[in-house]
């Protein structure tokens, strides 16, 4: 057996096993579409690989070699498809047949070229090098947010994509492909050629299987962080992220903020409509707070009916202006499946970071104002040390919009 004889044999239990674990991932996770795909992907070098071995069988290797060439250009494609899923692209379905079929009869139509020819062996390469180029291109493109696992995989795409086109040269450099298909395997080329594409297959599957894994951890921290009824971050989830949020802000030298609020008379809203009609208003005011909020902002429901958000870069004038906004905002919006004329009403503490304060401390000084509200009458915003009343003339204007459904 040769050295890139033996290559192929590992290439196939390679490709079975990461086959196997991009399944898996699929399987356990039904959302994670792209993990099929790259599953069919190493599915089908095994194809690949069994075309290649069996091109020494054939006395005539144009049908065969072509058949090879497509084996493998079916493994790009299908490995770009999932990489499309996963970076939320359209995959280019019509684009990609064209170029399956055109690539393929040229490949065909030059196989009875000489084996040194430049031609024929950059007409074999290139498509290979076009379909990781365009793997890369997709992930760069996307309108996700990416990672620096993203990055290094794109990065690591495109490089493939530069070994592929370098090929010929490389053939040529090495003392040719072979004189011909039959000793393909048993030339210098085949034994490089297939070392590099080995590196780079397995490190685009790594790559692969970190950043689907990577995903299913975090959706799992996100479920775990979310309140299920309001759709906002839970307690435990709202102090993971506005302590982040506030050393963020501390090392930038920006000051924040914290807003807490708690609709006023709850417990009369459950007796006196149900808690059905409950949950209404606390997944209204979550929405309201949703479509209220900049990017940056935290927000969470930390208790029953009472809600925080943190604001980073706001002074404790802006935040100030934010509450009463929202104040104002929400007792003019009507709840959808409660009579039209019903209004409620919240409750605004805040409060501004101080040097050397953690998130619970902070949180104290802001509940310590929302208690000075509700002792106030409810539906107001009290600040922590503040003394003047606010002016009702300052009051930020929201846009009232209907809780979506």
């Amino acid at each position: 057996m040769t050295g890139a004889e033996f290559i192929l044999a590992i290439n196939v239990f390679v490709a079975g096993l990461l086959a196997g674990a991009f399944m898996s991932i699929a399987i356990y996770d039904g959302r994670r579409n792209s993990a099929r795909w790259f599953a069919l992907c190493y599915l089908t070098g095994i194809v690949y690989i069994g075309t290649e071995f069996a091109i020494p069988m054939f006395a005539d290797t144009q049908f065969i070699v072509t058949a090879n060439f497509v084996a493998f250009l079916a493994t790009l494609m299908f490995m770009n498809v999932g990489l499309a899923i996963r970076y939320e692209a359209q995959p280019a379905w019509r684009l990609m047949a064209a170029f399956l079929v055109v690539t393929t009869i040229a490949v065909f139509a030059t196989q009875g070229f000489a084996r040194d020819s430049l031609l024929r062996m950059m007409t074999y390469q290139t498509p290979y090098a076009i379909a990781q180029a365009v793997g890369a291109a997709t992930i760069l493109r996307s309108r996700r947010q990416l990672s620096q696992f993203d990055y290094v995989l794109a990065g690591v795409l495109f490089a493939s994509a530069l070994q592929f086109f370098s090929k010929p040269y490389l053939a040529l450099a090495v003392g040719g492909p072979g004189s011909d298909p039959h000793h393909y395997l048993q030339s210098t080329y085949a034994m490089v050629s297939q070392a590099l594409g080995t590196v780079f297959a397995l490190s685009i599957a790594l790559m692969l299987l970190v950043i689907l894994v990577r995903d299913i951890l975090l959706d799992a921290t996100q479920k775990s962080e979310t309140d299920a009824l309001s759709g906002l971050l839970n307690r435990g989830g709202f102090q993971r992220r506005a302590a982040s949020a506030m050393r963020d802000a501390v090392r930038q030298g920006l000051p924040i903020t914290l807003v807490i609020s708690d609709l006023d008379h709850f417990k009369s809203i459950n007796d006196s409509y149900g808690h059905a009609s409950g949950d209404r208003v606390i997944e209204a005011f979550a929405q309201f707070i949703r479509e209220s909020m900049a990017g940056h902002h935290v927000a969470g429901r930390i208790g029953g009916e009472e809600f925080a958000i943190i604001l980073p870069g706001a002074h404790l004038a802006s935040a100030r202006l934010f509450a009463e906004g929202a104040r104002s905002a929400f007792s003019g919006m009507p709840i959808d499946g409660l009579p039209a004329d019903c209004r409620f009403t919240a409750s605004f503490g805040v409060a501004e970071l101080v040097a050397g304060e953690s998130i619970d401390q902070l949180m104290v000084r802001a509940d310590s104002a929302l208690y000075e509200a509700k002792k106030d009458g409810r539906d107001c915003v009290r600040v922590w040390g503040a003394v003047q009343p606010f002016s009702d003339s300052t009051v930020v204007s929201f846009a009232l919009k209907p809780p979506s459904r």
